[in-house]
């Protein structure tokens, strides 16, 4: 696999990307407890699957994946506008992680997964939903 090429930046912006919480989010963490509490066993960063699901249901072939809006770029059309530092930077990796996130949701259900991605707000926001859409795709 073509690794992707690296992105310039700074000494402070590596230490500070070195600091950011890529597994067990407040958000997923949520999730995941929720859907033990439902009787729903599963596998958290499944690495087995393209993309390490955050929760991948490996009996019915769900992958859940849980994104921060930031990284992988809600809204993204009006929120790249805004970038103000390191815009190059940050365009370039923001796009690259929506280009990855298609990527594995197609590998996944050509493979027989079904996918289904929330937004981390909308897990804090709406636990229950969320939870809902889920059991729901398990339903199917």
């Amino acid at each position: 696999m073509k690794h992707p090429k690296k992105l310039e930046t700074t000494p402070e912006i590596s230490k500070r990307m070195a600091n950011v919480k890529l597994k067990n989010g407040t958000a997923e963490v949520m999730l995941a407890k929720e859907l033990w509490k439902n009787g729903i066993r599963y596998r958290k960063n499944y690495r087995k699957l393209p993309g390490s699901p955050d929760i991948a249901i490996t009996k019915q072939k769900i992958a859940v994946f849980v994104d921060g809006e930031f990284w992988h770029g809600k809204d993204w059309e009006i929120k790249k506008e805004k970038l103000k530092n390191n815009r190059k930077y940050w365009i370039e990796k923001i796009e690259e992680n929506i280009k990855r996130d298609k990527r594995v949701n197609t590998l996944l259900i050509e493979n027989g997964w079904k996918v289904i991605r929330f937004w981390e707000t909308e897990v804090l926001k709406d636990l229950d939903n969320c939870v809902k859409e889920v059991l729901e795709l398990l339903s199917r």
